[in-house]
């Protein structure tokens, strides 16, 4: 078992015995899924779906939410995006479970606004181990870019199920598709690194009253 030191929102060091890293696969007749994370990085991205928008937007996970990903995807693209965004989120889904583990001395808990520009979207999370998405978007456009904007709600939904977190997103104000869609995926990186941090108090106990998540 691994020893690492890192931060808490209190500015304190404490140790962190648990290994947060994990790879995953995944391979069907569609795609080709690699997956490496590290819940305690420092935000490098090494990401390739072949979706531009979707490369985009896994870079904000990185930036916002500190999570180092490695990210190696290929899939059916030429008829639409639709398989391997959906396995990408999938797969990074399984590989967060893998790393958060038994869940011992993690906040459990985020929440996060994040405005962009005219944009503001409102995240809460729990990492409960039961998973449920109540998805408040509004977006106004089909497509941006390429990217068809339905894909947004596809990914999220296969992200909780194989994260098995409990996720709400809530659009406070917002016309411009983009911006609707970044502004999403800062505040969710924000609010699981903020559920994700580890409570020195606590740090060998699991978060819940019953004792198990």
């Amino acid at each position: 078992m691994s020893i690492s030191t890192i931060p808490t929102q209190d500015n304190l060091q404490v140790v962190n015995p648990y290994e947060r890293t994990a790879s995953v696969s995944r391979t069907t007749k569609e795609t080709d899924i690699n997956v490496t994370v590290n819940l305690d990085g420092t935000g490098k991205c090494n990401v390739n779906t072949g979706i531009p928008f979707l490369d985009h937007m896994l870079h904000q996970l990185c930036s916002h939410g500190l999570l180092d990903l490695d990210i190696q995807a290929t899939g059916d693209i030429e008829i639409d995006d639709h398989h391997t965004n959906e396995d990408v989120g999938i797969t990074l889904g399984q590989a967060i479970a893998l790393a958060v583990g038994n869940r011992k001395g993690i906040n459990r808990f985020g929440h996060f606004i994040a405005p962009l520009d005219e944009s503001l979207i409102q995240v809460a999370l729990d990492f409960s181990g039961r998973p449920h998405l109540s998805y408040g978007l509004d977006i106004p456009t089909q497509r941006v870019g390429n990217y068809d904007t339905q894909l947004v709600r596809e990914f999220f939904v296969a992200l909780v199920n194989h994260s098995q977190i409990t996720l709400h997103i809530r659009q406070l104000d917002g016309i411009n598709s983009h911006h609707i869609i970044e502004a999403t995926f800062k505040a969710f990186a924000r609010a699981m690194r903020m559920a994700l941090e580890i409570d020195p108090r606590r740090i060998h106990e699991i978060p819940s009253s019953k004792g198990v998540l």
